[in-house]
């Protein structure tokens, strides 16, 4: 069964064709996914991905991965109040969210999940949270994203994995590069999910920001004041090139 929008047009919006179901939808369709099924993937793209889909800079294998994926989410309030400016409803569906959704709610005693990054305490902590499900993981080197042999061997364990779920938790782009990579094998089955930290925040190794900071897209200074040292660059120097990004895309259409 895809996992596309059941007929219904996507939602374009800078050079990105998201899906126009809401979460609940989204859920149930992945749900009702046989785990034997081809192998396909989701990708949740956010402020950051489609900055790097703009400019001089432009990442076309990212672009080749959200092209290639079954579907895209919007990950961001941010970009889909941007959106709205333009006449178009994003529904959000964070990353965060749905790995949560499912791991809580449809991931049953006897299915068999894959997970690709974090660490060792990361399987025992889930393996403690979801009892008589099979929990596999890889852990792949740092700089996978320019390891040509490092990205080979993830895929090549996720295709023989035969998880009904695996969650690609390596951070962006490096994720979607994988999943890009699993997707051209042409013999892996299953979903698989994009989800960067989405995994540490169920797992409570890290804290999401407040419900009320989510609802009025403020999420990423929770996250930066986190994470400063690592984070600035991204929110402060790199992300409010998104206004002048939307800004044009309105005054060309």
């Amino acid at each position: 069964m895809p996992i596309e929008g059941g007929g219904q047009p996507e939602l374009p919006y800078l050079d990105v064709a998201f899906d126009r179901r809401d979460t609940e939808a989204v859920v149930g369709t992945i749900a009702a996914r046989p785990a034997e099924a081809p192998f396909a993937y989701v990708v949740t793209p956010n402020v950051d991905h489609l900055i790097r889909l703009h400019g001089d800079k432009r990442d076309e294998r990212l672009a080749k991965a959200y092209a290639r994926a079954a579907t895209r989410l919007c990950d961001s309030r941010v970009l889909a109040r941007l959106a709205a400016l333009q006449g178009i409803h994003l529904p959000v569906t964070p990353g965060s969210d749905l790995t949560a959704r499912l791991l809580q709610d449809v991931v049953k005693p006897g299915d068999r999940i894959a997970i690709v990054g974090g660490d060792v305490e990361t399987l025992a902590l889930l393996r403690d949270r979801l009892p008589g499900v099979e929990i596999v993981q890889h852990i792949p080197p740092m700089g996978m994203r320019t390891n040509v042999t490092a990205m080979a061997e993830a895929a090549a364990f996720v295709a023989q994995a035969r998880a009904r779920f695996t969650f690609l938790a390596v951070g962006s782009p490096q994720q979607e590069y994988l999943a890009l990579t699993i997707a051209e094998r042409g013999d892996a089955t299953g979903i698989a999910l994009c989800i960067g930290a989405s995994i540490d925040f169920l797992t409570g190794r890290a804290v999401r920001a407040p419900r009320w900071m989510q609802k009025a897209g403020i999420e990423w200074a929770h996250r930066l004041a986190s994470e400063p040292k690592r984070l600035w660059r991204r929110y402060l120097v790199e992300g409010p090139r998104i206004f002048r990004i939307a800004w044009q895309a309105r005054n060309r259409g």
